[in-house]
């Protein structure tokens, strides 16, 4: 992974995060902003298409996503690869190494990004003295589970065409969230190989799934540039239930 500014002075310093202002994450209080100020070692710049954590592997540290979007997926000896899910800001990334000691699936960068860094060992301070950091730690790996729930019920239940409507929709709600889609229109940084990866589908099947889509004016994709043009005919494909509308979600 090519990165830097580990340890360096920070580009954002906690108590000006650009994220925290976003009305989806919940405001720490004073001691615990405190704690995070000092639980943060630095920030990593991480090129696309870098490897932050890698199957197999145990890292030092955890991250918080600042900027950027990334993906965590799993690889067959054969090259075959299952994309699990994405992560955008605000998402936490390495946990599943500290309480295992290594990671079963890798996450790669799809844009630049940058992290905020914390120490791996430091983890078990907060688990001992800020039971409501305890609390957002568990609940962002809850929320995971939850997602591959989704992605596992698309995979082995939901039709080619459900799926596809139901991942546009997801990453949309999610972009949205924070402030990365204002309207209805935005630009997922993602080709059709990735979209078919996180699938299960063959590029020819998901380019065709697209177009169905497309040729029923319900999106329209053009150079990256994602276009909902009926949301509700989206949702009505992807038996969309939107339970994390105005939730107020945690931050690390």
């Amino acid at each position: 992974m090519n990165n830097s500014a580990v340890g360096s002075a920070l580009k954002y310093p906690c108590e000006r995060c650009p994220i925290r202002k976003l009305k989806v994450f919940r405001p720490f209080a004073p001691e615990e902003l405190e704690f995070v100020k000092t639980f943060k070692s630095g920030e990593l710049n991480v090129e696309s298409r870098a490897t932050i954590l890698t199957e197999g592997t145990s890292s030092t540290h955890l991250f918080t996503v600042l900027e950027g979007w990334a993906f965590r997926y799993k690889m067959l000896p054969d090259g075959r690869r299952q994309l699990l899910n994405f992560a955008l800001p605000g998402d936490f990334l390495g946990l599943q190494a500290s309480l295992f000691k290594e990671m079963s699936h890798s996450v790669e960068a799809l844009t630049p990004m940058l992290l905020c860094v914390f120490p791996r060992e430091r983890l078990w301070k907060l688990f001992e003295q800020y039971p409501g950091l305890a609390f957002d730690v568990t609940w962002l790996g809850s929320r995971e589970e939850q997602i591959l729930g989704e992605n596992l019920l698309s995979i082995g239940r939901r039709t080619a065409l459900e799926r596809t409507a139901f991942l546009l929709l997801h990453l949309h709600e999610r972009a949205k969230a924070v402030g990365l889609a204002p309207a209805d229109s935005f630009s997922p940084p993602l080709t059709q190989q990735h979209l078919a990866d996180a699938l299960g589908l063959s590029i020819v099947h998901t380019n065709k799934t697209l177009k169905r889509l497309s040729d029923r004016k319900i999106i329209r994709w053009k150079n990256r540039e994602l276009e909902i043009l009926d949301v509700e005919a989206l949702r009505e494909i992807a038996w969309w239930e939107d339970d994390e509308a105005g939730r107020v979600r945690p931050l690390i």
